[in-house]
Formats: structure tokens, C-alpha cells, sequence
């Protein structure tokens, strides 16, 4: 690992991940401490440090792929085929490889950020890691029945209140009952509810998770808490979640962590307009793959994302009520079309493949989105999680 040499081409990167320390002296013990951790995933050597004197006695740890391994492994920041350029492709699949490629993979892609991830310690950065790990896991795992209105949890673990959503039950412990309402393997039945929704309870299973290992008092409160109210939508954002990239700096097309939470938007004003269909909410799984919570042998790649989308404009009909429907048959009918044709498929993405319009707006914008998600710090000893009190 060089920690000096690379001064001033560290200086002009802005991406990658950053750990602060109090002391010069410290800021070279934490240098060793990543050095190691690095190690035990054969990264060691793909990394270049910089140690960056602050104001009062601070010092900031750099740390960013080295730039020969980011033009071979992340050409223009794109991650999708990291887990190929990494040898992954091939390893046994034992759980335990499973989830140490995973973590690898996670690694490279913060290392060769164009936004830069802040941390306040090392064991805050490792437990950011492992949270991202076990979402994109849990998302692999998860299957939901297909009805993008339709609601319901295993009823041995939650109750629905009007005013506070779905509960759990006192004393369910939150962990299975995540796992139930999710993965079909626990209960032997696929559950009714949005893909939006879908990602919050995979998020939420990957924090509690960590923090069963590593806090479990604040797994405790929790679950106190879901035991009360749900928290949902716009709250679950604020409270879970930080929100990286913008439409003034958005992310690179093909930059995408494991773990992170996205959204493919629907460009087509019509079909937009079914309960739905605004968009597509999901998780991206590492290994190029993201999410297909309808149908989970089948994960998307961004190009079959940005196919199915293009074709809800073919599905969309109104129907005896004078209320817009989707056809879900016509638009897989149109999607094997366009696969099956290289010309149109190429056109199709062509279209779809770059940065979404603005809200509102429907003009010559795809389907990508400009920002990404992924849950707040839940380190014991640097925790960034306030739970709400109802």
C-alpha cells in the first residue's frame, strides 16, 4: 500500500472512501488496520492512500483504487462487469464465498467512487460493508406475489393498523418476521405487496442484521419500534437512508454498490399514469444484476430493465371503468420481440439507457436515475441511525 507516493494524483481524485483520525500518529495505525482488513480480501495491492493534515490535530485517511486497476477493472466509473473483471464468475458457491466475493465486490466499487464515502473509523466502514452485503443477499432471497396494489404479511407476525400500517406482533422477533414476509423458503407462500415497500423491508432486514451482531441495543429499540408504527415511504428515506448524486452532478450511467437502492423511471407520460408504473424501485445485487422481486430467477440487467420499461407504453389499455391497466402479457410479448432483434434492441436502449428528465417533465430523458441510496451508519461506535418516537 503506498501512503505517500501518490500525493499529488491522490489530491485531484475526489471519489473513493475517506476515514478521519484524530492524531498523525493515528491516521498511519488506521493506514496499517486497512492494510490488513485489504489483505484478507487479496486487495491490499489495488489501493492507493493519502494521509491529508487538517485542522486541529485531524487528519483524513484517502484511500481510492489505484488508477491502472480503475481504467482496467471500472472503465468510466462502470461497475456492472466488476464481479467478471474480478474473477468471481467462477468461484464455488458456498454461502461463505458467496458473501466474501460480495463484500470484495463492495469494496472496489467505493474505492473507485466518483463520490467519496465518508467514514469516522475503520469499524464504521466495515459495518457499512456488511449492512450493504446482507441487502443485496436478502435480495436475492426475496420473492413477492405480483400485485403492484395489494397488501399483506404473514399474519403470525403482523397486524395492519389504519393509522400506524402494518405492525408486529409483541415479542415476533423482527429478524424471522422480515425473513417471512419476504422468503417464501420460511412460510411456503409469496406475499401481496409493492416492490417499493419490498426494498424498504430488505433494507431494514439487512441493518437488523448487523445489528444483531454487532448492537443489539439498538436492535432492541427497533424492534420496540416496529412493534408501535411502521416507518414508510418518505419517512423510512430520511430516517434509513442517504441519498448520493443529484440531477446538477448525477452518478455515472453504470456506477452502482451493492446494496444501493435506485429507481428506473418510466418515461412514457401514459403509461406512468398506472398505479405502479410511475417507475421501478429496486435493489442492485452486485454481479451486474438487480432485483426482480416478481420473479427472482430472473433478475434484471440494466439492458432487460430499460426493455421492460420501454415496453409499458405497449401495455398500457384502459379498461371497463375508464381506469388505466397494464397488460403485462403484451409488454413480455414485446420484450422478447426486441431482444430477438439486434437493431431494435440497440435502438431501444439507445433510448432508455441515459439520464431520466427532470419530474414532471417528459421529453428525451430515459430511464436511469441521477442518484442512489444506501442505509445511514448503524457502527455502534459511530452510529448516524435516530429512530423516530411515536
Amino acid at each position: 500500500m503506498n501512503c505517500s507516493t501518490a500525493w499529488v494524483a491522490l489530491q485531484s481524485l475526489e471519489g473513493g472512501i475517506q476515514l478521519t483520525s484524530p492524531q498523525t500518529t493515528d491516521a498511519h495505525l488506521l493506514a496499517a488496520e486497512l492494510h490488513l482488513c485489504l489483505h484478507e480480501l487479496s486487495l491490499h495491492t489495488a489501493v492507493q492512500t493519502l494521509i491529508v493534515p487538517g485542522e486541529n490535530g485531524q487528519n483524513t485517511l484517502i484511500c481510492n483504487l489505484r488508477t491502472d486497476l480503475q481504467s482496467r477493472w471500472m472503465p468510466e466509473h462502470d461497475t456492472l462487469a466488476l464481479h467478471h473483471k474480478l474473477g468471481h464468475e467462477h468461484e464455488p458457491q458456498s454461502p461463505a464465498l458467496v458473501a466474501k466475493s460480495l463484500e470484495r465486490e463492495i469494496w472496489v466499487a467505493m474505492l473507485g467512487s466518483p463520490i467519496r464515502f465518508s467514514f469516522s473509523s475503520l469499524a464504521a466502514l466495515q459495518s457499512h460493508i456488511r449492512v450493504r452485503r446482507n441487502i443485496a443477499l436478502a435480495s436475492r432471497k426475496t420473492a413477492l406475489a405480483f400485485k403492484t396494489e395489494a397488501s399483506e404479511r404473514p399474519e403470525q407476525d403482523w397486524h395492519y393498523d389504519e393509522e400506524h400500517g402494518f405492525i408486529l406482533h409483541t415479542g415476533r422477533p423482527l429478524i424471522q418476521a422480515l425473513i417471512a414476509a419476504t422468503q417464501p423458503e420460511a412460510t411456503g407462500k409469496l406475499y401481496d405487496f409493492s416492490c417499493y415497500r419490498a426494498t424498504e423491508y430488505v433494507i431494514l432486514l439487512g441493518i437488523a442484521q448487523e445489528l444483531q451482531t454487532h448492537y443489539p441495543a439498538l436492535l432492541n429499540d427497533l424492534q420496540t419500534l416496529n412493534e408501535r408504527h411502521a416507518v414508510r415511504s418518505a419517512q423510512f428515506h430520511d430516517v434509513f437512508l442517504v441519498e448520493y448524486g443529484s440531477m446538477e452532478a448525477p452518478l455515472p450511467l453504470r456506477f452502482y454498490v451493492p446494496g444501493d437502492r435506485l429507481w428506473f423511471r418510466n418515461p412514457d407520460e401514459r403509461s406512468s399514469d398506472v398505479t405502479g408504473y410511475e417507475g421501478s424501485w429496486v435493489i442492485y445485487m452486485g454481479g451486474g444484476l438487480f432485483s426482480n422481486f416478481w420473479q427472482r430467477d430472473r433478475p434484471f440487467t440494466l439492458e432487460s430493465k430499460a426493455v421492460e420499461i420501454f415496453h409499458w407504453r405497449d401495455g398500457v389499455y384502459t379498461d371497463g371503468q375508464g381506469e388505466l391497466q397494464m397488460d403485462e402479457v403484451l409488454v413480455e410479448q414485446q420484450v422478447a420481440i426486441t431482444v430477438a432483434n439486434p437493431t431494435q434492441f440497440r435502438q431501444v436502449l439507445d433510448r432508455m439507457v441515459r439520464m431520466r428528465d427532470p419530474k414532471g417533465v417528459y421529453a428525451e430523458g430515459g430511464c436511469i436515475d441521477t442518484t442512489r441510496e444506501y442505509p445511514r451508519s448503524v457502527s455502534q461506535a459511530a452510529c448516524e441511525l435516530v429512530l423516530p418516537r411515536f
